[in-house]
């Protein structure tokens, strides 16, 4: 099994500003404040958090294929 990867960039989809963040291991990050613009993150219909939504990498649970949040990826 690949190492799980950490590190994610998140793009702000109001202003396109790029931050690289430390993803959480043991919850998942519904919220996320662009450092910018301020604009609030929340995860698309569908997706467990920030980083599946908008980040580079998804988050380390569905990296894993496990459940995150209730969800499975």
């Amino acid at each position: 099994m690949a190492k799980t990867r950490l590190q994610s960039t998140l793009t702000c989809p109001a202003c396109g500003h790029q931050a690289t963040e430390t993803m959480p291991t043991t919850a998942c990050q519904f919220f996320y404040e662009c450092s910018a613009c301020h604009t609030l993150l929340h995860p698309k219909t569908g997706d467990c958090c920030v980083f599946c939504s908008f980040g580079t990498v998804p988050c380390p649970p569905i990296q894993q294929h496990s459940s995150c949040c209730g969800h499975t990826g």
